[in-house]
């Protein structure tokens, strides 16, 4: 009896570190705000530049008298509130990672930094965004046509075609420098 009670207590702690370890792994979001507090004039204006974008504004434009025509022909709510929508006009709703705690993350910054390089929890450090193998490690994505297809498709009551070059053209942001 004492065996089993051994093996079980040990299996226990075996599971309870597994989780740990898995939960560890998980980035979480920090949100754009705090990307910007380095990505500035100084590194290439990332955070500038984003500003400036139709991502930036993807939320703001579930509020539209459109997008509110639209999820009323389709049977939904409002625009701002289904999933439908947020999947992509929402970086939190896209990526479906979770907030770190006292993060700047909020809805209204729409399609932000970390839709397309992943939840940067983990590697939003100076040091560790210097040496790349260490940020991807961490998380850090670079984003390719096939990630950007996942919201620009024929899904979208919007959707006009894309041309993956040219629209990438009008969101480019240089490296930061290192």
């Amino acid at each position: 009896m004492k065996k089993i009670l051994t093996i079980l207590g040990l299996l226990a702690v075996a599971v309870m570190v597994a989780t740990t370890a898995l939960a560890a792994d998980e980035h979480t979001l920090i949100g754009t705000k705090k990307c910007g507090m380095c990505h500035k004039a100084k590194t290439g204006d990332q955070y500038g530049i984003w500003q400036k974008s139709k991502h930036a504004h993807a939320y703001e434009t579930l509020k539209s008298e459109e997008s509110i025509a639209i999820a009323k022909k389709k049977g939904l709510g409002n625009p701002w509130e289904e999933e439908e929508c947020l999947a992509c006009h929402t970086t939190q709703h896209f990526t479906k990672a979770k907030t770190a705690a006292r993060s700047k993350y909020v809805l209204e910054e729409g399609v932000g930094c970390e839709a397309c390089h992943g939840p940067g929890s983990d590697y939003k450090s100076r040091k560790v965004m210097k040496d790349h193998d260490a940020a991807v490690a961490a998380g850090l994505m670079f984003p390719d046509e096939k990630f950007c297809l996942k919201c620009h498709n024929e899904k979208s009551p919007t959707f006009k075609g894309f041309d993956y070059k040219e629209r990438w053209a009008q969101i480019a942001h240089p490296l930061p420098d290192k």
